[in-house]
């Protein structure tokens, strides 16, 4: 798979703290080695610290600040977990706008864990499958989605292709779906 995904630059949109450390680096990983550029987005400048469930784990640089970006400036967005990341996230108006100009665009966005709190927000889940941690269940169905417990749920029913998976576990299928999807399309930029 490696230069797959040339020319092609992936937004990680993580809260400054909170966001599960695997969902996000896993993911990084895999369409780094595809050929990628994957680019670190949050509310604010400095690190995002990362967590290992409720532990401490490492510091990531931000690249860039949401309030300076636009859906335009990448090909895919990619919403790692965590408890306190997506519950950060939902409640800063740029970044709930930053995702929903992704689903605006026809642009592929994929989440894990609790990362669909932000698409809830959002308002971009009506008649959409999803899967996520199972405590979002009910958030999801108020918010018209089609709540399902898989391993990994592609959505293809609106104009962006919506990747969902339901915990760390879940991480090689997710991944290699990822790239898959990417893979598939050309570069949009």
């Amino acid at each position: 798979m490696a230069g797959t995904l040339v020319d092609r630059r992936v937004a990680f949109l993580a809260a400054p703290e909170g966001v599960e450390q695997v969902e996000l680096t896993e993911p990084w990983r895999a369409i780094a080695e595809a050929g990628a550029r994957p680019v670190l987005v949050s509310t604010t400048a400095g690190p995002v610290q990362a967590f290992h469930h409720l532990d401490r784990g490492d510091r990531f640089d931000v690249d860039r600040v949401v309030a300076e970006v636009s859906a335009d400036d990448f090909d895919a967005l990619i919403l790692p977990g965590g408890v306190a990341n997506p519950d950060q996230l939902r409640t800063d108006q740029r970044a709930v706008a930053f995702v929903r100009e992704f689903f605006d665009a026809g642009k592929p966005v994929a989440v894990i864990c609790h990362g669909p709190w932000t698409l809830v927000e959002a308002g971009v889940l009506g008649g959409r499958r999803i899967t996520s941690w199972p405590s979002l269940r009910t958030d999801i169905v108020n918010a018209g989605g089609d709540w399902v417990d898989e391993q990994l749920v592609r959505c293809d029913c609106g104009p962006s292709i919506l990747l969902s998976s339901r915990k760390p576990d879940d991480l090689p299928a997710f991944c290699d779906a990822l790239v898959e999807e990417l893979s598939a399309r050309g570069a949009t930029l």
